[in-house]
């Protein structure tokens, strides 16, 4: 349905990539899809692969380790994991969101420390900033960090962190001055050296089950001086901020990926769904039903593509506001094309067994992370 339409920042080289990452996806992960669901995280060897066959980092910068790709290397294995209908393998968290974080505050000489293992597959990072009362607000955490000599003691809990309990690494933000933005500092935590780090349980959620996300206490957590990122208290905020744009892009991204290939797999249902002596196609219903989703995701696609080929660029980057923009739009009108998809599967989509019906319990919460879409209005608004 999709394939006469070809984004501009595409290339030969993409192409090769997105054949690679195909393969991991249909290979490595589909197969052990239920087992990931029920056990609600995916076997460490699984990012191993990934990191042998280059998957992770790959728009990282090469001195530090990465592949020396652009962001759109990223976005066509973003898209092949929704072509799976897969967020077992946490790829945004784990292998670009948490790390981003890392580059962006992080001196070389930590990021040179802690980025090869995690390209390598070999550790994995989680990013621990949501708190039970500080989600969106970030400002609001309480999570302390106090400086005792040549260590920092960080004191707290955190909320919803993904890979909480199978990373081996651990972003934590702590506020290590007064209240505010300018109070909060970014920390490695390396898991094996703090025993203080602990995962109270793993949580059960609506959707994306194959995803670890927990709930995380830091009681009396030593760190090295050294680990503070960047070397200076108080810079977090800001980098959390800077980090923010790419990650709302991102969500939109995997919303309008989702949504695609929702409608690839409605369509192709519905041509031989037979009723009242006819395919479901058949009715007019059917047809403009479809044809509303086609073009919303179309809309959405023009649009992320936009700001893609504007990071590949690195001209005119795509400001706070209009990461906002296609955060809000693309999840929603993710929501309304798979909720729309699902109704054409009838009683069949309800069931587990057709990804459609993970489809739509994994697209809810793309509403709710990395910003609310009510609060990320109220930023767009602040431009008007």
């Amino acid at each position: 349905m999709f394939q006469h339409y070809r984004s501009p920042w595409m290339n030969e080289e993409l192409d090769m990539l997105r054949a690679t990452a195909r393969r991991f996806f249909e290979n490595e992960v589909v197969p052990q899809a239920d087992t990931w669901r029920k056990q609600h995280y995916i076997d460490k060897s699984v990012w191993r692969k990934a990191g042998e066959l280059g998957l992770i980092g790959v728009s990282f910068p090469e001195e530090y380790g990465g592949h020396g790709g652009t962001y759109a290397h990223d976005v066509v294995i973003i898209e092949e994991q929704a072509r799976v209908c897969d967020t077992s393998f946490g790829y945004v968290p784990g292998a670009f969101g948490a790390p981003t974080t890392l580059i962006l505050t992080g001196t070389p000489e930590q990021i040179r420390r802690w980025l090869p293992p995690i390209v390598a597959g070999e550790k994995l990072l989680a990013f621990c900033a949501t708190e039970p009362d500080a989600g969106t607000d970030i400002k609001m955490l309480r999570t302390t960090a106090r400086r005792e000599g040549d260590e920092y003691v960080i004191n707290g809990s955190k909320m919803f962190i993904t890979h909480g309990l199978r990373s081996d690494l651990a972003i934590v933000a702590a506020r290590t001055g007064g209240p505010g933005a300018k109070g909060i500092s970014l920390f490695m935590v390396e898991k094996d050296k703090a025993p203080g780090f602990k995962v109270n349980k793993v949580l059960e959620k609506m959707g994306q089950h194959g995803l670890d996300t927990c709930e995380v206490f830091l009681d009396d957590v030593r760190v090295p001086a050294a680990n503070l990122l960047g070397g200076v208290e108080g810079n977090g905020f800001g980098k959390m901020m800077d980090s923010f744009v790419k990650e709302r892009i991102t969500i939109a991204v995997t919303a309008i990926a989702s949504a695609e290939r929702a409608i690839e797999l409605t369509l192709d249902y519905v041509k031989q769904r037979k009723m009242f002596g006819q395919t479901l196609w058949d009715f007019q219903n059917t047809k403009f039903k479809l044809a509303e989703c086609v073009s919303l995701a179309r809309i959405g696609r023009v649009f992320i593509d936009n700001l893609i080929d504007r990071l590949v660029r690195g001209e005119n980057s795509p400001s706070a506001e209009e990461a906002a923009m296609a955060k809000v739009w693309c999840s929603e009108q993710q929501w309304k094309i798979v909720d729309e998809c699902l109704q054409l599967f009838g009683g069949y989509g309800y069931m587990q067994e057709y990804p459609i019906s993970h489809f739509l319990m994994d697209a809810r919460i793309q509403r709710l992370y990395g910003g609310s879409n009510e609060v990320l209005k109220d930023v767009i608004a602040r431009k008007l």
